[in-house]
């Protein structure tokens, strides 16, 4: 391995020891300490390459072993640094740790769902599954230990909040101080490891939040890590003029030298290979693009184009069947096209246009102000006339945090837990989540009616799965019937969505999802905005003779059964122009889900 190559940094294991490599251009000596040597302060001294890493092979360096950097400044200051590249820490203000990646992952790996299939949740380690005798964060183990629930409920797929090494063990995690470590307080880099195996043994992918729009602010030894910097910003790995601002600090990684995009494309292969993570979900990339997140042109960090395209190119090539999702929530086309038509290369990107106008409908107290030309446009929106590049959500961990509540809190403040309203509404957003065409994605607790807000130190209240079973079931039921599970609802899996009735005076919207390939299985969705019963409705056309109730949620939740339409009536003598009409009673904020497979 060459030493001019910025890849070959960090520890490499040797037959004996390990080969030590760090970048610092502007230290005038560095030198490493730790177990090794009794933490002796002069430490090992490292030698220096022209292109400034800083390289020795150590053979007293063991696995497990504790060891910092001691990096002399120009100016003769002695600096206690850890190693960027550290897999593990005993905590984000400790010392690194010798990590081998020994792990013994099985020989199969795991392939993730077609995208068309999947059923993303998005959960917190911290919060999800909280031991509650210990006064301490949710972990990796914690976790695992629902993961049965998971797949019992139909989720294929995962999205962690992020795991990296943060200030403290009570975080959302976008605090980043040591990018390629584990937080500790989670269980480390085995711990990540022992969860992804779990979850793919069941069925699940695992997808990771990664946060490259800037590093830390605090707990920070990538901030001047050598000692040089310039307007008192970062040095080395952050822009050190006015590009550097971002709203979580002057912490703005320089996309602009090759070592740092280097050091964020390392680090995004290391997720995807050595913790066989099946994507990854981008934090707010416009404020890796420009500046300001804003389109403005003179604000933009052409830089960071090419770093995410790299990034992408190099998954798709490397990684075909995982998934690279981006924060952007500006709606631009271009970030989930292809690189070659000049776009990012994305595989999906969070929908605003999705979650804004479906939570204003659903939290509107009017029924009268439910504008249904809103639902079909969130419902029909697409990114590159593609409809499985979106992820689709009424709740994440931004949506229901930072001034804002979980959906049935916005519609019952202060009292979900008995509020018609709240229960009913929140499952018509579960309903169109997981029937309109792209990715759906929930949040933790979104299925257990979970109140308030999502916090870092409030964990998820599990006792509210035997108090809302019925609401829990209807999730599930979902769920399944997004994936086809019963054959039933192949349409769900497709691209097509057909409106067949938009009633803008009762509130009442229904929409048929067609299956691609096969002449049944097509999915007609009924749902009833309003709180009012509607006594003999008739819609015309709804496709076939005979549709069989698959779904059906009003003050609770119904097993499957051949509904009672009225026998369809034709009006008029032209049988060109005959008109197919059925009449049937809608409750109040009902939903009604049909196939016209009936075997």
């Amino acid at each position: 391995m060459s030493l001019n190559n910025d890849a070959n940094l960090g520890l490499i294991k040797l037959d004996k020891g390990y080969s030590v490599r760090v970048w610092a251009p502007n230290a005038a000596a560095v030198a490493i300490r730790g177990q090794f040597n009794d933490w002796d302060e002069e430490g090992v001294e490292l030698n220096k390459t022209s292109n400034g890493i800083w390289y020795v092979d150590l053979e007293a360096l063991k696995n497990g072993e504790q060891y910092q950097f001691v990096i002399t400044t120009e100016g003769g200051d002695k600096l206690n640094r850890n190693d960027p590249r550290s897999r593990f820490l005993t905590n984000s203000v400790g010392a690194s740790i010798v990590y081998d990646d020994i792990y013994q992952w099985p020989e199969t790996q795991f392939k993730l769902e077609t995208w068309n299939k999947l059923v993303i949740y998005e959960l917190h380690i911290g919060t999800f599954n909280q031991p509650e005798s210990e006064n301490a964060p949710g972990t990796f183990e914690s976790a695992i230990e629902k993961l049965d629930y998971l797949a019992e409920l139909g989720v294929n797929c995962i999205e962690i909040m992020p795991v990296n090494e943060f200030a403290g063990d009570y975080s959302w995690g976008y605090n980043p101080a040591y990018p390629f470590a584990v937080e500790e307080a989670y269980g480390g880099p085995d711990g990540l490891k022992h969860f992804v195996q779990a979850a793919h043994e069941r069925n699940i992918g695992v997808i990771l939040d990664v946060v490259y729009n800037h590093f830390g602010p605090s707990d920070l030894h990538l901030w001047q890590f050598d000692g040089w910097s310039e307007n008192d910003k970062g040095g080395i790995y952050f822009y050190n003029d006015w590009r550097s601002s971002t709203p979580w600090g002057d912490t703005r990684p320089d996309y602009g030298r090759k070592e740092v995009r280097q050091y964020i494309f390392d680090n995004a292969m290391m997720w995807l290979d050595e913790f066989r993570l099946d994507g990854l979900r981008m934090d707010m990339i416009p404020f890796m693009r420009s500046v300001s997140g804003s389109e403005t042109p003179d604000d933009m960090i052409n830089e960071a184009y090419d770093l995410l395209r790299w990034i992408n190119r190099e998954t798709n090539n490397r990684f075909p069947n995982k998934l690279i999702i981006a924060e952007d929530l500006h709606g631009n086309d271009f970030v989930t096209d292809s690189i070659d038509n000049g776009g990012l290369g994305y595989g999906a990107q969070w929908d605003a246009d999705f979650v804004h106008p479906i939570r204003d409908i659903l939290t509107q107290p009017d029924d009268e102000s439910r504008d249904l030309d809103k639902v079909a446009g969130a419902l029909t929106r697409r990114y590159n006339d593609q409809t499985f590049n979106r992820i689709i959500y009424v709740e994440s961990h931004d949506e229901i945090a930072n001034g804002q509540a979980r959906l049935a809190e916005e519609i019952a403040p202060g009292n979900v837990d008995d509020d018609f309203f709240a229960r009913q509404r929140s499952v018509i957003g579960a309903a169109l989540t997981l029937t309109a065409p792209g990715i759906p994605m929930l949040f933790q607790g979104q299925e257990l009616l979970e109140d308030l807000w999502f916090d870092d130190n409030d964990p998820i209240d599990w006792s509210r799965l035997d108090q809302f079973p019925q609401l829990n079931k209807a999730y599930q039921t979902l769920i399944n019937l997004r994936k086809n599970k019963q054959g039933l609802s192949a349409g769900l899996c497709s691209e097509q969505l057909e409106f067949v009735h938009i009633d803008q005076v009762n509130k009442v919207i229904a929409y048929r999802r067609n299956a691609d390939t096969q002449e049944t299985g097509n999915v007609l969705v009924f749902i009833n905005l309003k709180n009012e019963q509607h006594k003999e409705y008739t819609v015309d056309n709804l496709g076939a003779d005979d549709w069989k109730c698959i779904f059906d949620w009003h003050a609770g939740f119904h097993k499957p059964e051949k509904f009672k339409f009225d026998q369809p009536r034709r009006k008029g003598n032209d049988e060109k122009n005959t008109v197919q009409t059925f009449k049937f009673t809608l409750e109040a904020y009902q939903v009604l889900l049909f196939s016209d497979k009936l075997d």
